[in-house]
């Protein structure tokens, strides 16, 4: 909880209704029917940390702030602001109500005036960010408090020695983002929007809120399943605890209590679990968590979490292919390469019932599986993807493009003799972000595959990386760099190719490697009405209408069926919605047209978990 950050925000924890009704989406884009609706008194309310809830002493901090835009050098709080800026949406997205961009010359400024509500003016004060992009400079009360670095993870501040006195609090945030002319990762942002790379996203991003805790209190926790010792292994990092303070961990199924135990605060605890129901796409079973702190048999500090039992792991098959099984069990991932991105709010979605519709679309069409492709999603994302009962392969963002060549043979390559020469500090920042990413998500179950890489995006130190992903998490599959420059490294390999169906050749991989298709299809569609630009749309192969593209799209999934029994165990379809001038989603950008229908689709894609292995 304590980092040190760089961040120039003011927030406003009240909203009156003529400060609301400054507001109205920017530009002439197309919007969701979210974005439409949206009540900008009150944007994402939500709790944002269902991994470790507190809900009696938090504040909301989401609504209209100030915003102004300025010089680089600038590093004085300005004095004037240029208008209204509706946060958690970035300043170049419609949501925002701004529409602006701001790029490598230029800082933007948040500033707003809090009222503390009396539930959190006690005890430790703690600012929490959900994610900005990228480099902010956090000022309380005219006093810098710090800087942060990272434009995909979530960061805190303890912020009680900069209040003042009463209700009233001035929070200031000074944001620099080079967006492509940087080495940060960014995904799929550029400067100049153009193919498949999409408007910079800059500032604020995600939920912003404030707590309030107890001097001692727990800062994070880490579940790790261990289903064949029929335990959860778990860890708590707290903040302030003494000698001989205790963590007391409860586990429930709904109302009934299925174990506990207890630990000293900073050791790990083994929790028995003997007879728990594995989670899986088909049955997403989880589990509740009641954690306390107790000190001399007093509760100091108490949270509410969960958890699932389930494994994925690395075997061969009777034919000695190796292939990823959940829970002792083969199972073919099936998903779609899933972006992220809403045509009016960019990286972040117009509201949670948003958010969750595309999970919820993609499990109703038949897909077991979604690749989170070069971008991290609010931890409600991954919440719904393990109650809904999806499988996650998570991406890490990709950035410092350039200079390395991209051989899409496997096996041509050897010795990583086509990796990028990072600086150090472009080594240091891709580090530093990915292990904090890692670790944020480490405790969602539906996350079973790690991408450190995608393409040759920047990839560097494949090998050396890998192994340093594998030792961070050794619970996950690694997939060391989905398409990209293949090193003798990791669990997977994993090749692109558009459109057709293909797999690496089992001959040469399979006894070594998982064998995976990582992306593939892009089948485009354009939809009149519902596009971010009227001509100049693409798709990896365009169709006329939804007939034409149905057809092929079947005949995609029987020649991906067909290759199961060779030695493919996982597939990625491109991909979930269409994205600014790419039309190739099974939705359209606004989510107002499915292109096939979800029952059509899960039709269609029963065949590939039908298919029979080793045999």
């Amino acid at each position: 909880m304590k980092k040190t950050i760089a961040v120039a925000v003011v927030i406003a924890a009240t909203l009156s209704e003529g400060f609301s009704q400054q507001w109205k989406p920017a530009g002439e884009k197309i919007l969701t029917s979210w974005g439409e609706n949206l009540d900008a008194t009150k944007p994402h309310q939500e709790y944002p940390r269902p991994q470790l809830i507190r809900k009696d002493n938090w504040q909301n901090l989401n609504g209209l702030w100030k915003y102004a835009i300025t010089t680089k050098d600038q590093k004085e709080i300005p004095n004037e602001w240029e208008g209204n800026i509706l946060v958690p949406f970035a300043v170049e997205s419609a949501l925002s109500g701004v529409g602006k961009e701001v790029g490598k010359d230029k800082a933007l400024w948040y500033n707003n005036e809090i009222s503390l509500d009396l539930k959190v003016d006690k005890n430790n004060v703690i600012l929490h960010f959900g994610a900005v992009d990228w480099q902010c400079d956090l000022y309380v009360n005219g006093q810098l408090v710090g800087r942060h670095e990272g434009g995909f993870d979530p960061f805190s501040f303890d912020v009680t020695s900069f209040l003042k006195k009463g209700k009233k609090q001035n929070i200031a945030m000074r944001v620099w983002d080079p967006t492509s002319e940087g080495p940060q990762p960014r995904g799929k942002q550029i400067n100049n929007p153009h193919g498949i790379w999409y408007t910079p996203v800059t500032g604020i991003w995600q939920t912003v809120w404030i707590e309030s805790v107890p001097k001692t209190y727990i800062v994070s926790t880490k579940h790790t399943p261990a289903v064949d010792d029929k335990a959860l292994h778990f860890e708590a990092q707290v903040e302030g605890a003494l000698q001989g303070d205790q963590i007391v961990v409860e586990a429930y199924d709904g109302p009934t209590k299925i174990a506990e135990g207890s630990t000293p605060t900073g050791s790990v605890l083994k929790l028995a679990v003997p007879q728990a129901t594995l989670w899986s796409p088909d049955n997403p079973k989880l589990y509740d968590l009641q954690i306390k702190v107790l000190r001399k048999g007093k509760v100091i500090d108490r949270a509410t979490s969960y958890f699932a039992m389930r494994k994925i792991t690395m075997k061969p098959d009777e034919k000695g292919i190796q292939r990823m099984y959940l829970n002792d069990k083969f199972v073919f991932h099936y998903g779609p390469l899933d972006q992220g991105w809403w045509p009016d709010g960019l990286h972040t979605a117009p509201s949670d019932e948003a958010l969750k519709f595309d999970i919820i679309k993609t499990k109703e069409m038949g897909f077991n599986m979604i690749r989170k492709h070069i971008k991290v999603e609010p931890a409600n994302w991954y919440r719904y993807c393990d109650s809904i009962g999806i499988l996650v392969w998570q991406d890490m963002p990709s950035g410092d493009l350039g200079g390395n060549v991209w051989d899409m043979q496997p096996g041509k390559i050897s010795g990583g003799l086509h990796d990028k020469v990072r600086s150090s500090d472009s080594e240091a920042i891709y580090r530093k972000e990915w292990k904090a990413i890692m670790d944020v998500l480490h405790n969602y179950p539906s996350i079973v595959v790690w991408v450190p890489f995608n393409e040759a995006w920047g990839q560097f130190k494949t090998k050396e990386i890998t192994e340093w992903t594998i030792k961070q998490d050794p619970s996950r599959i690694v997939n060391s760099a989905s398409g990209g420059n293949f090193a003798h490294t990791g669990h997977m390999l994993d090749i692109h190719n558009y459109p057709d169906a293909a797999m690496p050749d089992p001959q040469i991989f399979g006894k070594d490697y998982i064998l995976t298709l990582g992306e593939f299809g892009g089948l485009g569609l354009p939809i009149d009405g519902h596009s971010w630009q009227q001509k100049d749309n693409w798709g990896y192969q365009s169709f006329k209408n939804k007939e034409e593209l149905k057809k092929r799209y079947e005949e995609l999934i029987n020649n991906l069926a067909k290759l199961i029994p060779l030695g493919l165990s996982g597939g990625v379809y491109t991909q979930t919605t269409d994205v600014e001038v790419e039309t190739n989603g099974l939705m359209t950008y606004d989510r107002k047209v499915i292109k096939i229908s979800e029952s059509d689709l899960k039709n269609i894609h029963q065949k590939l978990y039908d298919a029979k292995i080793g045999k």
